[in-house]
């Protein structure tokens, strides 16, 4: 390790002694380690001249790999340092939109009634494998079938319509046909929100994929409150909106639930005791 930090120092000041007072060596010892790697790797990773330093082809390349092993060094130090006195870490993989929405505001009790365990929060749009991306639990939107897993379901999504009253005054939209002619704020991780929502009320639109493209329902939102368009999204993540008139709802249809959010753990360790007090904690929330 000490070899790839003077490696980088190197590599970022191109002098040995800018280097040398970086990682709090003398320019000899930076020297020597440097020559120590080119013979341990057989390769030059310097051009030396009398009018400086390069970096050789292998020496760039090499550079590149070097940067991630010592930021991914860093950030697992400095997860070891805010780890803490809990004795176990739970790893929960949710969607962007839930996690930050309904999930975090609610998180609060959890940690303080469980404080032995250190909870990390993993979001992304696409579904996790619970083997291969290493975490403990799942909460996500489908049909509950994943393999390996305990699926328990949560509450379903009904799908509205919302938008700015600034964007369209209440009662504006009299037909379906005029909702096709506005903006209409699409969501990546739900490409056919619009189509179905259409189709539940057996409109067959022209084009519902064209606007505004965001990767993430709270995203979308936030188009929405901006007056950039009309948003179909999950109600339960607009209502706060509507209740402090930020938002209005212009054509008052709300989808039924295609599918429903749940929380999943891997079957062989539905048992462990971090892993049962989360999904009983987040179950009792889903009713409440």
């Amino acid at each position: 390790m000490a070899a790839l930090q003077c490696f980088e120092a190197v590599a970022r000041h191109m002098s040995f002694t800018l280097a040398a007072n970086d990682v709090f060596l003398t320019q000899g010892a930076v020297s020597k380690q440097i020559a120590q790697l080119e013979g341990h790797l057989c390769q030059q990773l310097f051009h030396r001249s009398p009018r400086g330093l390069s970096l050789t082809p292998a020496g760039r390349m090499y550079l590149s790999e070097v940067r991630q092993i010592l930021n991914q060094v860093d950030i697992a130090s400095r997860y070891v340092m805010g780890y803490g006195k809990a004795e176990e870490t739970l790893s929960i993989a949710v969607q962007p939109t839930f996690g930050s929405m309904w999930l975090i505001p609610r998180l609060g009790e959890f940690i303080r009634e469980n404080p032995e365990i250190q909870v990390v929060i993993r979001s992304d749009a696409r579904p996790f494998d619970l083997m291969q991306a290493r975490i403990d639990i799942s909460l996500f939107y489908g049909n509950g079938l994943l393999p390996g897993a305990d699926c328990h379901r949560l509450f379903e999504a009904p799908v509205a319509v919302v938008c700015s009253p600034s964007y369209l005054p209440a009662g504006a939209l009299t037909s379906l046909q005029q909702i096709e002619q506005h903006t209409l704020i699409q969501c990546s991780s739900r490409p056919e929100i619009w189509r179905d929502w259409f189709a539940h009320q057996s409109w067959e639109p022209m084009d519902c994929y064209q606007g505004p493209r965001f990767d993430t329902f709270s995203m979308c939102l936030t188009a929405a409150l901006e007056g950039i368009g009309i948003a179909a999204i999950p109600a339960m993540f607009a209502e706060p909106a509507l209740r402090d008139g930020k938002l209005i709802q212009p054509w008052h249809f709300v989808q039924a639930s295609d599918s429903v959010y749940y929380v999943a753990c891997a079957s062989h360790c539905a048992n462990l005791p971090k892993i049962r007090a989360f999904v009983d904690w987040v179950c009792t929330k889903a009713v409440a």
